[in-house]
């Protein structure tokens, strides 16, 4: 590769991030470079060429870099990672390095960071179901092998103890051997990363996946890297290795900053709340890495976490992700102020390729109509709330009364399982306790077999 470099010692300027290099007439968009200074060597990758300027954003950032004294290398290539099984188990960098120093494993291949085109029409359709083992996701929001399943959550919620339960918990039944999560943490601070390695090496999670760890303190362009080394690590263990892979992302809302940030210091025209105006294409190129491939056993299915600031869900960042995926998970402040663990809304919630993975040979048959009547029952509950409120206690029929107590078991009992891992089976009998304080005639959307099982809870207390 060194035979075919080319140098260029006109550093135009400094902006942010980035630096401006002159002459450079035959670099290419994505090219890496190298950049040689008084103090050692830095890694970069061109950003953008415009006739022979070209700005390049530089991968440890740009404190302490000199115009005058620095020399940049053109490599001709682009930014690749190393692949091997023997990624598993290790904690890497936003670059795919480890972050312990160690030296890099044994490597089979190395992949552009960029991922592969993959045509549309090889596309096959999502249909198992992933157990997490939170019964408001498996039971009312399924998610599905190879979907792209948000959470928005808001400053101070639970977050990233769910990321972790999720990372911990999550299997497919049936396949538990070529199952594989890949965990990108994006922006977090020392001791976020201290919590999530620390709850993977207690669980074992830490010996059986991947973990990409780029801190707050690092640079904003290691940061837009983070996402693209997890998913290119995804995409060779389920397309090559046949792995049914979970790629779990948190938090987008700093992958977004960070490209505004380098949007700003190339002084593009901002858009909403000064995002760039390709944030929409930007996010759809992560996101549609996921899905499964016909012809192949392996697939890529997402869960990224998107912060909301003010729990605005018309937040840019909140608002296009909710456009390009197939749904969302919205935590609620009401819920975790009443003690709910994990505090998932599950009105706002919603999972759109659900049906694909339920049902009989997927979860149980009469899983689509459980889901609707505790859908249904809880909207009730709310609104019997809200008319207590206004008429009081002795103003409720009794049917009212009924679904407030409702409302309130559903909570305690259901959304409310803390850290335990729940299978569908205990899901749906925890729902079926629920179900039990109303009576019969309201639960016309269950199956006959399921009201029997409802019918013999009845006469314990919920």
């Amino acid at each position: 590769m060194r035979l075919y470099r080319e140098g260029s010692r006109l550093v135009e300027g400094i902006s942010g991030p980035l630096i401006f290099v002159a002459n450079a007439r035959n670099a290419a968009l994505g090219e890496v470079v190298t950049i040689e200074t008084k103090k050692g060597k830095r890694t970069g990758q061109v950003l953008q060429v415009d006739g022979d300027i070209c700005a390049i954003q530089v991968f440890e950032g740009t404190l302490g870099l000199n115009p005058g004294d620095s020399t940049v290398w053109f490599e001709r290539d682009v930014v690749k990672i190393r692949l091997s099984q023997a990624l598993m188990g290790q904690v890497l960098d936003g670059r795919g390095s480890p972050r312990n120093g160690a030296p890099a494993p044994f490597f089979e291949k190395e992949m552009p960071i960029s991922g592969s085109p993959l045509n549309p029409a090889m596309r096959s359709s999502p249909n198992a179901f992933i157990e997490t083992g939170i019964s408001s996701i498996d039971l009312l929001n399924t998610l599905v092998r190879g979907q792209k399943l948000p959470i928005f959550s808001g400053a101070g919620l639970p977050a990233n103890e769910i990321a972790a339960q999720i990372v911990r918990q999550s299997r497919i039944p049936g396949n538990p051997h070529n199952f594989l999560v890949v965990f990108a943490a994006i922006g977090i601070t020392e001791r976020e990363a201290r919590f999530f390695l620390d709850s993977f090496e207690e669980s074992g999670a830490l010996f059986h996946g991947v973990f990409i760890v780029n801190l707050a303190s690092d640079s904003a362009v290691e940061r837009l890297l983070t996402p693209r080394t997890a998913l290119t690590i995804a995409e060779f263990f389920a397309f090559e290795k046949n792995f049914d892979v979970l790629v779990v992302m948190t938090d987008m809302l700093y992958y977004s900053e960070a490209l505004r940030e380098v949007s700003s210091a190339r002084e593009e025209a901002p858009g909403r709340r000064g995002f760039p105006g390709y944030l929409y294409s930007d996010l759809a190129s992560l996101y549609e890495r996921a899905g499964c491939i016909s012809g192949r056993k392996g697939s890529i299915t997402q869960i990224p976490i998107v912060s909301m600031q003010g729990d605005d869900m018309t937040h840019p960042v909140v608002d296009l992700s909710g456009y390009i995926t197939e749904g969302q998970i919205v935590l609620d402040r009401g819920l975790q102020a009443r003690g709910v663990y994990p505090p998932i809304n599950v009105l706002p919630s919603l999972s759109r390729l659900m049906n694909k993975g339920i049902g009989e040979g997927k979860t149980f048959p009469g899983h689509r109509q459980v889901a609707d009547q505790l859908f249904a029952s809880y909207a009730r509950s709310r609104e019997a709330g809200r008319l207590r409120l206004i008429v009081g206690d002795e103003g409720l029929t009794e049917t009212e009364s009924r679904y407030l107590e409702f409302g309130t078991v559903f909570e305690k009992f259901f959304l409310n399982q803390g850290s335990a891992s729940m299978t569908i089976e205990e899901s749906l009998n925890s729902a079926v306790r629920c179900l039990s304080v109303l009576p019969d005639e309201e639960l016309f959307r269950i199956p006959d077999d399921i009201l029997e099982e409802v019918g013999r809870m009845r006469p314990h207390d919920v």
